[in-house]
This record gives structure tokens, sequence and C-alpha cells, in this order.
């Protein structure tokens, strides 16, 4: 039995535990210091815009270009399908509904949905939009990206081929390449619809709502803190702290992470303080898995800094009896909430509904916008990443190394990192010796050598090893026989698992598997991303530090070998020192830009730097190590072997010979 394997699998999870934990505190200290009215203007002005850096900026206004398609025709209500453009060429589809009887102008409401294949149509979100529609509520519903007549990569049977959320992190890892968020383009969408909501004579916009479930209960706390014009607000099962989220191992959608939330000192509950003192409602669930006990943590802030307002009675808080869901008694709570601060005088309990098929709702022909002249998602990221590489100078060795540390943000190293020397193991016939390297409080990358008996011998004549970055785990790489006979025979070799691979490898979130959607690289990658640290400049550093130690052991000739993922972060390591003597790269990417290229692809989330096509691209690299480099077997986008005589067109192009 092995037993050697994955001995520090909780050691990531708790380093980003510490960490959040530490931010939570400092936040919670700085709003203590919040006491008084002008107090709560500065915090709402700074929260705002640090809110708008997060986001970064919106595109420019451009004509909605909106089309009527349809109409239905109800007993109490119409339901008006249309089509309006958030962007030029990006098309969003909507339902309109407005009451029959209508006493204009009229209260409104902008419906944001959850995570349903359906969209608008969805049971949760027809109910709601007729719900409020009864109570002489304007109702404007619109499909998320990727959802209703939106999926970028529909099936047959008109649905997102790769899966619902996993479609979101597909364009949205993609777009952080070209340094654009996907919860940016998510709330242009809503804003956009909101400007059409606005636009029609049958409403009052004095009296405006915004309300939605899970996803929707996302945007709905996103435009809280972006939107000025919305008078009310309703999110339903998403209001927690990052920090439950962080505890329970909850991995989020690509669009419910902010770039440096956590490092600007905010969390979800500041994107409602800029909202205060205007009504607002928090709908949550005693079973959701979203932790109540952040919620309430939640409430109780928000009631803190309401009444410094001295408007208390307009923060409120309603917990279900149910699972994760936008269900009657929440939005029976919803409605009696907007009726009583929109002035609409009817009772709370919702009528008795007819929900339409999804076909019926349907603003364009065939219910998939992609047939009918849509851009996609991948369109503008593409272009973005041509603009950006057109603008792009290349760089000397002595820019891009301070662009690669800037980008990284690599931590101070302690030279060399305290080391342990773990118990040796054999497996088959070979004897192994591990050694954690401790290159951060909390964190330890672990080294395995290969034959530790040369452990206590002196370092051999010429100083000369090899450390191999491997690609999911050093304890299968070194079984490799491509790469040992790439290594060579009597080379004293070491193999590093920067930290969350191979022996660290977490079994936290879903424990599916390393690429999975939701697991753990991607977890812990989105909260790097939160605090403005980068998952992929942390295992940088964990290679960079094992060079330091390597170097303190009396190495000066260190031959780098990367296989994989492992070879970006020796590629990365490599161009920063220029220790090691030799790099080859087996089986590793060429370029960042052919990720924005491709629909699907493979390499993980991790690698995917928030605007790192602004800045430089992997061939920079590569050429900035062209006296010591050796390229073998690149990989494609989806991580398959590239054709030998593409391989070698793609490396001349980049002014390396194929060796």
């Amino acid at each position: 039995m092995v037993v050697y394997l994955n001995r520090y699998t909780n050691m990531v999870q708790e380093y980003y535990v510490a960490r959040v934990r530490e931010a939570h505190r400092r936040r919670l200290r700085a709003r203590a210091t919040v006491k008084t009215r002008e107090d709560v203007h500065r915090l709402q002005k700074e929260i705002r815009a640090k809110i708008r850096r997060s986001f970064g900026p919106f595109p420019e206004r451009t004509p909605l270009n909106v089309r009527i398609t349809g109409k239905l025709e109800r007993r109490a209500h119409t339901v008006e399908k249309l089509i309006y453009e958030s962007r030029p060429g990006f098309l969003v589809s909507a339902n309109l509904y407005v009451p029959r009887r209508l006493h204009a102008p009229a209260p409104c409401v902008l419906g944001t949905c959850g995570h349903s294949p359906e969209g608008k149509a969805a049971g949760f979100y027809q109910s709601f939009c007729q719900g409020l529609v009864r109570k002489d509520f304007v109702v404007l519903i619109y499909d998320p990206i990727g959802q209703g007549e939106r999926p970028q990569y529909p099936n047959r049977e008109k649905r997102c081929r790769l899966g619902l959320c996993p479609e979101h992190n597909m364009v949205g890892n993609q777009q952080a390449l070209v340094g654009e968020f996907f919860g940016t383009w998510r709330a242009w969408d809503a804003i956009r619809g909101l400007d059409y909501l606005l636009s029609r004579p049958e409403v009052d916009p004095t009296r405006v709502g915004v309300t939605g479930n899970s996803g929707g209960g996302t945007m709905t706390t996103w435009l809280c803190g972006l939107e000025d014009r919305l008078t009310m607000a309703a999110p339903g099962c998403f209001v927690t702290t990052l920090l439950s989220n962080m505890e329970n191992e909850l991995a989020a959608d690509v669009e419910q992470i902010p770039p440096r939330l956590i490092e600007f000192g905010l969390d979800e509950c500041d994107f409602f303080i800029p909202f205060a003192p205007r009504p607002l409602i928090l709908l949550t669930q005693e079973r959701d898995f979203f932790d109540q006990r952040g919620s309430r943590e939640v409430y109780r802030e928000l009631r803190r800094i309401y009444r410094i307002l001295g408007a208390e009675g307009n923060v409120r808080i309603k917990t279900g009896r149910g699972t994760h869901g936008y269900t009657k008694e929440l939005r029976e709570a919803m409605y009696g909430f907007f009726g009583r601060h929109a002035g609409v005088k009817a009772a709370a309990a919702e009528p008795r509904l007819t929900l339409e098929r999804e076909e019926t709702l349907y603003a364009s022909p065939s219910g998939l916008l992609v047939r009918h002249g849509t851009k996609r998602v991948i369109d503008f990221t593409r272009a973005g990443a041509d603009r950006l590489r057109a603008r792009r100078r290349r760089l000397d060795a002595a820019k891009l190394k301070s662009v690669l540390r800037k980008a990284l943000v690599l931590p101070k190293r302690t030279h060399p990192p305290h080391h342990r020397v773990l118990t040796s193991y054999r497996v088959g016939r070979r004897t192994f010796q591990n050694f954690a390297l401790e290159t951060e409080p909390g964190i330890q990358a672990i080294v395995t050598m290969p034959d530790p008996e040369q452990w206590r011998t002196p370092v051999p004549k010429g100083r000369r090893c090899v450390l191999v970055v491997p690609h999911l785990g050093a304890a299968d790489d070194l079984k490799s026989p491509k790469l040992r006979k790439l290594i060579g025979r009597n080379v004293r070799t070491f193999a590093v698992d920067p930290r969350g691979i191979g022996q660290s490898m977490a079994r936290s979130c879903q424990c599916q598997a390393f690429f999975s959607p939701y697991d753990s690289d991607y977890f812990y990658s989105s909260y790097g991303l939160l605090l403005g640290e980068p998952y992929l400049g942390r295992r940088v550093h964990d290679v960079l530090s094992t060079l330091d130690w390597l170097a303190s052991l009396g190495y000066t000739d260190v031959h780098v070998v990367g296989r994989g993922m492992g070879a970006v972060l020796a590629l990365l390591a490599c161009v920063i020192d220029d220790r090691p003597t030799k790099v080859t790269l087996l089986n590793g990417l060429l370029s960042f830009h052919e990720l924005t290229q491709t629909p699907v692809y493979k390499w993980p989330a991790s690698l995917m730097l928030q605007g790192l096509l602004a800045e430089f691209d992997l061939p920079d690299c590569y050429r900035a190590l062209h006296g010591k480099l050796r390229v073998i077997a690149p990989w494609d986008a989806r991580m398959r072997p590239m054709p030998p005589t593409q391989a070698r067109r793609r490396l001349k192009e980049m002014g390396l010979a194929k060796r």
C-alpha cells in the first residue's frame, strides 16, 4: 500500500481560510469605526469607487435596437417578447410583463434569473413576474448569458452542451486573459435592460425594484452597488460572507468572483452600504447551501448602518423554511415589502398562477439567439485578444522580468526556505525521499528525490542536478519513461510539487477531479483573484523558492524540466530567475492567446491571469530563454499533442527552432 501520497491535502485550504479570516477581521475592525452619518457617507463614496475598480469600466451606451417580436394576451396582463442589444451585435432576449388595468405611471421591477437552463421561463422566475404584474408592477426579465435563449454552445436540445454553470466558467475564465470580468458583462446586460424598462411610458422612474434568486441574487447584489436608479431591492439565496463560502469549501461561479474584492477590503455586504438607506430585504432559506450565519452577520451590519442613517425600518431579512430556491414563501415576503415601499395597496399573498410553456415565451423564432445573428462572448474575447496582441511591444529581458513579477504579485522570498526532511519510502524497487520546503507561513512545497542515499553524499562534481516541475504530481512524472529518458542516468534529480499539486492536491470542494469546473484548483484560483494574489504567482513562487534551496545546497548547474502545467510554471520561473543553466519544456502551452481563440479549452483557470495579455504572452518568455531552451511535443488548447508540423511552424513563428 502506498501511504506517502497526498500528505498535505488540507494545506492549501487552511492557508486560504487563514488569509480570508484575517481579511474578514480587518474589514470588521474598519467598519466598527463608522459611527456617524458623515462616516457612512464617506464610506459609501469609498466603496462605490472600489466596486468600480473591481468591475472595471462599462462599455459606452449604444443603441438598444429593441425589437418586439410578439405579445401574449392574458386576462390580467400582457407579456411582450423582445430582443435588445446590450452591446453592438450582442442580443439579449427578454419578456416585459404589463398589467392590463394599468394605473400609470406604475412601479417597475427588473427581474434577474438564477442558474436555470430555462432562464426567464423557469418556474420560480415566471412566478414572481406574474405575481408582481398581478399587483400592478411592470416587470422586465431577461435571459442571462448561457441561459434560456442565450446558450453560447447549444446542443440539439437548445441547452448548453457543456452544462449551464461550466459554460459560464468556460467563457469567463477566457475573458480574464483580456482583462474582462464576466460579472461586469452580466451586470451590463441588466443595466441595459433597466434602460429599456425606464424608457417605457407606463413606468414610474421613482419606484424601481430589482430582485432575483441564486445567480439572480448575485446580480441583484452587484446592481445595488453599481446602479443608482434602483429604489428597492430583494436579493434571494446568495448573500452571506466570503469567509463562510471559503470555510465551507463552496466554489462560486466566475461572475461571483469580483477581482481584488477582498484586497480592496470589501465583502458581499458592501454592495448594500452604498444602497442605504433605500429599502432592502434579504431573502434566505434555512437549508440553503449559502451559510445563514453569514447572512445574519450581513443583516446585523446593515441594520447598524441603516440605524445611523435613521432608516432602520428600511432593511429586513426573511428566512424561509425551505432549501435553495425562490419559493412562494420568499416571493410573498418580496411582494409585501415592495408593495409597502412602492405605495401599492395589494395583499402580499400570491394569486393563483398559470405558468407558460418555455417555447411560448421565446423572443426569437427558434429559441436560440445564436441562430439569429447574435455575437457570442467568444467573438468579443477573440477580438479583444487580437487587439492586445497587435498593441503589445516586445519586451527585453529586464522589462519582462519586471512585468512578470508585478503580474504574478510574487511575495518576498527567504533565502533559503527552511526545510523538513521527511521519512523515506519505497515504491516497487525505488526508494524516495521527501523534503517539505516552507515557502510561506502555512505552505510547504514538497520536493521528491529518487534514490535518497545520495542525500547524505557531497554535491556531485560539476554541482549539477535536475529539477522537475510536474504536470499533476512528482510521483507520476518521475515514473514516466519519457521523462526519465529525457533526464538521463546518474543525474541527481529533484521534483517539486508546488502548492495544490501532487502531495498537496486538495481533497476539498466537489472532490471530483483536478480539472472539474468547480473543484479545488478553480476554487483557490478564485480566492487568489479576490485577494489580489494570483494562485499562479504563488505556484511560481514555490518553484523559485525551490531554486533558492538547491542553490543553498551547492547546486550551480540546474537543469529545469517542466511538463504540462509544470512547463508553464517552469517557463515563468526561469525567466524571472537566471540561475538555471538549461530549461526543457515537455507538453507545454505555446501561448495564452490560443486559449482565447477556441470555444472550448482544457487548461485550468489557475493559469489564466487577469489582464495577462495586455502585458505579455508566453512567446515573450520562450524568446527570453532561447539560448538555453528546448521545447518538446507541445500541447494545444485542449491539452492534446500538437501535430509535429504545426508545432514546428508555431515555434518558427516564435523565433525558435524546434529541437
